[in-house]
């Protein structure tokens, strides 16, 4: 079966499902939410010389208080740049190691699955105009967590909508049984989809497309899965989480989680989301900073305001095995870690 005709018949059992749709939890005002958490600056220790980069690219290792950090080369890409953008750093913020210079051209996530293996994202592609740029971009990589490249989604600078091509993957998650879904798109002109694949890399399948209708994204920024295996995917400029089963029938979504950049759910079933650009335009009357609550009935408990009152753009969330929060800042060029108070 093509992979049009795949596309079709997904979007017309989410069509069947929408009857079946749980209404989101109305949102709560944040101003009424309690902020249990201390705001911790300046936690991780780069070598002399090295500046943090705008990163929307953070997650915790398996070991539950390492944290891997993916950053664009100390500014907003890496093209053109020596320096490694994949760190690795202890529980004090000392870096551990890092590696993956010269491979990317927009780091945009980074994902250390249940083998302790690190998946990344490069975001964008050639641009025609800049050499550094060709050859590369639009993949989704696996490495061991001592930096060996193990597999490769994607083909190098090329953007598609096919089962070997990508046009700006923004986020990966991989189930316990190494199935990998790929949040695929980052805006309006890319692809705007989810792609599964089997543990060795072959595709499976891909649904979604542009839009705004139930099973539609724009985009899916960010994927998680809970302790059901149900995905998570944050689909930002809808101002919604949509959450769907592993074959892509869509569940329901959520509103109340404010616009979601960033999404991580822990071993508790607790979600932690990160809304980096809530204001009167894009989604009046709601604020920005680190949503949480529970995957199991939708609730949010608690909210942790953005570090800068303009916005400094925490886009990527983790949290560690002792409940520290740590959020990666595109705009503001810093992880921020958060402890309980």
């Amino acid at each position: 079966m093509s992979h049009a005709a795949q596309s079709r018949l997904t979007l017309a059992g989410i069509a069947a499902a929408m009857a079946l749709t749980v209404q989101g939890v109305a949102a709560q005002p944040a101003a009424d939410l309690p902020n249990p958490y201390a705001r911790v600056e300046n936690f991780l220790n780069l070598p002399a010389g090295r500046p943090m980069g705008a990163t929307s690219g953070i997650d915790i290792d398996r070991d539950g208080r390492s944290v891997w950090v993916f950053d664009r080369c100390g500014a907003n890409t890496c093209a053109g740049s020596t320096l490694a953008p994949i760190m690795k750093f202890d529980a004090n913020g000392a870096l551990v190691r890092s590696f993956g210079e010269g491979m990317f051209i927009f780091p945009h996530s980074i994902y250390s699955d249940p083998d302790g293996n690190i998946w990344v994202t490069d975001g964008q592609g050639p641009d025609g105009k800049d050499p550094n740029r060709n050859g590369k971009g639009h993949q989704v990589f696996k490495f061991s967590p001592e930096g060996k490249l193990l597999m490769t989604l994607g083909t190098a600078g090329v953007a598609g909508e096919t089962p070997t091509t990508f046009n700006a993957p923004s986020a990966v998650v991989v189930a316990p049984s190494g199935d990998i879904f790929v949040a695929d798109g980052h805006g309006a002109t890319t692809n705007n989809r989810i792609v599964k694949f089997s543990r060795d890399g072959t595709f499976i399948k891909a649904w979604g497309r542009n839009g705004s209708a139930p099973g539609e994204f724009n985009p899916p920024h960010g994927i998680a899965m809970d302790s059901r295996g149900r995905i998570f995917v944050a689909d930002r400029s809808n101002n919604r989480i949509q959450i769907f089963d592993q074959e892509g029938v869509f569940l329901e979504e959520w509103k109340q989680f404010g616009r979601p950049s960033g999404i991580f759910i822990d071993a508790n079933d607790m979600l932690y989301v990160a809304d980096s650009q809530s204001n009167a335009k894009n989604n009046p009357g709601v604020r920005m900073g680190t949503y949480i609550g529970s995957v199991k009935d939708g609730t949010v408990t608690a909210f942790i305001p953005d570090a800068n009152p303009e916005g400094s753009g925490e886009e990527g969330i983790t949290v560690d095995a002792m409940g520290n929060i740590y959020g990666a800042q595109t705009s503001g060029r810093a992880v921020m870690k958060y402890v309980n108070r």
